[in-house]
């Protein structure tokens, strides 16, 4: 997540009637987080695909990082792959674009269509569900239609009659200004096959992407380019031409042309690879046998409804559902499958390498997605858990920094954001008990992380107890977030036994301690002497200033593993949860509206993952039913099943991740922990597939909009007074059952901070 944009709210809404026969994945409406802040794609996606198939309106813009942006006036055309939910352009492999008329070869501007390829939309004539997109392209009349597989996808266009074309853009990607096309290779196979690759140097460095697509008609005839030219074969003014059926650049389009009849239907399957064209085709051929969309469409929607089994929503509105399982949708979006059909892989150090005894996956977006998406995960998806976890480990073996993924993009290290949180996904599946990975093997990836001497300022994080403003940019951050990582290794050490270990993790996870500054009682940088900042604004917010993408005020929560600790700082419990109602009143002349659309309220920033575990704080104070009230008013206001829903980046699937455990009654508000902190539900009854036949029932009596207090709670038949849950308890399934009211109660309530 990166720096947001404010965008007006939109006034569409979804209105599907529900019938008897409704699946699951009806509910689904990817336009949501389309608008504004949420950067997620329309376009069709197996569960965890490596192929997410999606119209393109802009390459370049943090609007449309996931390619797409619900208020763009025109589509350019049609990619390969995204990212869902991200706040960086990347991805946007191979265009496929339909025309008519004379056939252009760039895009032109978004809001001049006529100049370039692209053609203008309206959303009264686009579709999108899971497994399936559709659109009208109205300057050109062609009506496109796609759906996908895990490792392919298929395009169906339907033509008007005269002058028609396909153009494939190896050139285009969705890119920074800093990012370039290094390399592209094209090569027409036969009469309706075209393979090629493109090398990219985008957010992830040397990204190298295979593809092969077959047409359903053999092209009446097409063109090769090489920066806007026609390639034709002369062998003595070119090197890199063996004929016009194959070229080489960094600048590539293929043009199959077409004399079509009114309605005409051409069809085109794409397979992609991270190894090779041969791998490509075989990942086409193996899933795609036959020229049959809606046979690959109705595949990929039963997937969907398989994974959406595993949380289902037994009661509630339309609207309730439609928001509730596409975020569930969301969560399992990403992290994608990244081998192909065989078990290959390129792996972080550009080599091929086998995949044994696991699946290999990518998109690891961890500053984000450690704190409920992987958790999340241990509960409903363990073994695809699992195989992330091994490819972190995979990740680590084949690194030349001996370090785990930070924020890795198919075969690269972005190195994005901040802290070393493969840790807590590792702990967080120890703690929960979950098998399937060489554990001896992980303590030595974890402890090789974090301690890594040239990381981001830990040397000195070590010597000193936390990261110097003047060594470090985002210091008092890194102090913060490498405190609750280090706690999290202190836990895997224990797991270990392993005495030396742990208590040198658990002087480190103290370290937030050193920068917390009793005059203003917020966290404050220090520099390498152990002065405090000087010019200190704790309401400031300066990118890549002593905090990431925040602020004093929201950063000094940052503390999840020992609330206690930071309580006793601030003077007690009453004290402390006195400091927490601050960060949601704070007000300034410049600001009338408290809540705006990126998830503010106050100080409060929802749109922005810091803030995520901050409101069920209360709960562990003593004070529940104040998370309660603000977590309600969360899920009501800053949710939905609208495209402009999500107040902030979807991060792949952290938001969606907070809304559903938020609307379950509890959250993982410190992974790698043993327990959940109750918040406030908002579902009248679901069920949690916990696999082999486990399952948790959890049900909210007496439910209601204005019912947001819990008046008290039952756990597998027991009443419960702690506002903490085990994992030990639902860990073999069971039920849950909250009973709601509209005023604050002392359920929770007693000597908490312990």
């Amino acid at each position: 997540m990166r720096p947001k944009i404010v965008l007006a709210l939109s006034a569409f809404v979804f209105l599907h009637p529900a019938s008897a026969d409704t699946r699951l994945s009806d509910y689904v409406r990817p336009m949501v987080g389309t608008q504004g802040e949420g950067n997620t794609f329309p376009g069709p996606s197996a569960p965890f695909g490596m192929v997410q198939l999606s119209p393109d309106t802009d390459p370049i813009t943090w609007a449309t990082a996931s390619g797409y942006e619900y208020t763009d006036p025109s589509i350019m055309g049609f990619s390969m792959t995204h990212l869902s939910g991200t706040g960086i352009p990347e991805l946007g492999d191979f265009l496929f674009v339909p025309q008519t008329g004379e056939p252009k070869l760039d895009p032109g501007p978004k809001d001049k269509p006529d100049e370039g390829y692209r053609s203008r939309f309206s959303h009264d004539q686009e579709t999108a569900s899971a497994g399936y997109y559709q659109v009208k392209l109205l300057d050109s009349g062609v009506n496109a239609e796609m759906t996908a597989g895990l490792r392919s996808g298929m395009l169906r266009f339907t033509f008007p009659e005269g002058q028609s074309s396909i153009l494939t853009d190896l050139h285009h990607f969705l890119t920074g200004d800093h990012f370039k096309m290094i390399w592209s290779h094209l090569r027409v196979e036969d009469g309706s096959t075209i393979t090629g690759m493109h090398l990219v140097d985008g957010w992830a460095k040397e990204r190298q992407i295979f593809f092969a697509a077959k047409f359903s008609r053999p092209f009446d005839s097409y063109k090769v380019y090489s920066d806007g030219k026609e390639v034709k074969y002369d062998s003595y003014k070119t090197y890199r031409f063996r004929s016009s059926r194959e070229v080489f650049g960094n600048n590539l389009r293929f043009l199959a042309e077409y004399d079509t009849k009114a309605d005409e239907v051409i069809q085109v399957k794409i397979g992609i690879s991270p190894v090779s064209v041969e791998n490509a085709m075989a990942n086409l051929d193996g899933e795609i046998p036959e020229w049959d969309f809606d046979g690959l469409m109705e595949k990929t929607k039963s997937a969907w409804d398989a994974e959406l089994a595993k949380l289902q929503l037994t009661e509630g509105s339309q609207e309730q559902k439609e928001t509730f399982y596409t975020a569930l949708y969301h969560c399992f979006m990403a992290p994608t499958l990244y081998q192909d059909a065989n078990g290959e892989y390129r792996g972080l150090d550009r080599e091929v390498h086998q995949a044994e005894g696991f699946t290999n996956h990518t998109v690891f977006s961890l500053w984000d997605t450690f704190r409920a998406t992987h958790p999340l995960f241990c509960l409903i998806q363990p073994k695809r858990n699992v195989d992330m976890i091994n490819s972190m480990l995979a990740h680590y073996d084949q690194s030349a920094d001996h370090m785990l993924p930070i924020w890795s993009l198919q075969s690269g290290e972005t190195w994005c954001m901040i802290g070393y949180h493969s840790v807590p996904v590792i702990v967080d599946a120890m703690v929960k008990g979950l098998e399937g990975f060489d554990k001896e093997h992980a303590y030595e990836a974890v402890m090789a992380t974090a301690t890594h001497p040239e990381y981001d300022g830990i040397a000195a994080y070590e010597k000193l107890g936390y990261v110097p403003f003047d060594l470090e940019n985002e210091s008092v951050s890194k102090t913060l977030e490498y405190a609750y990582d280090d706690y999290c290794v202190a836990r895997m050490a224990e797991l270990f036994g392993k005495e030396d270990d742990q208590a040198r993790f658990e002087k480190r996870a103290a370290s937030y301690k050193n920068l917390y500054d009793p005059e203003t009682g917020l966290m404050r940088g220090k520099d390498s002497t152990g002065k405090w900042r000087e010019d200190f604004n704790p309401h400031e917010y300066v990118q890549m200033g002593d905090f990431t993408e925040g602020t004093s005020w929201q950063y000094t929560w940052h503390v999840q593993q020992d609330v206690e600790g930071l309580a006793e700082l601030m003077g007690g419990k009453e004290a402390f949860v006195a400091k927490l109602d601050q960060l949601f009143t704070f007000h300034d002349d410049e600001t009338t509206d408290m809540e705006d659309v990126q998830g503010r309220i106050g100080e409060y920033w929802h749109g922005n993952e810091p803030a995520h575990h901050v409101l069920y704080m209360y709960a562990v104070a003593g004070q529940p039913w104040k998370g309660q009230e603000k977590i309600r008013h969360i899920l009501k206001t800053q949710y939905g099943n609208r495209p402009d829903a999500l107040t902030g980046n979807d991060d792949c699937g952290q938001m969606s991740a907070w809304y559903l455990f938020s609307s379950l009654g509890f959250y993982p508000m410190c992974p790698a922990s043993d327990s959940y902190v109750f918040g406030s539900p908002s579902i009248e009854h679901a069920v949690m597939d916990l696999g082999n036949g486990r399952k948790l029932d959890i049900k909210a009596e007496n439910q209601g909009d204005a019912n947001v207090y819990i008046q008290s709670v039952e756990v597998n038949g027991k009443p419960w007074t702690d506002v903490r849950l085990p994992y030990a308890e639902i860990k073999d399934g069971g039920n849950i059952v909250y009973h709601m009211g509209p005023a604050p109660s002392q359920w929770g309530a007693g000597d908490r901070v312990k």
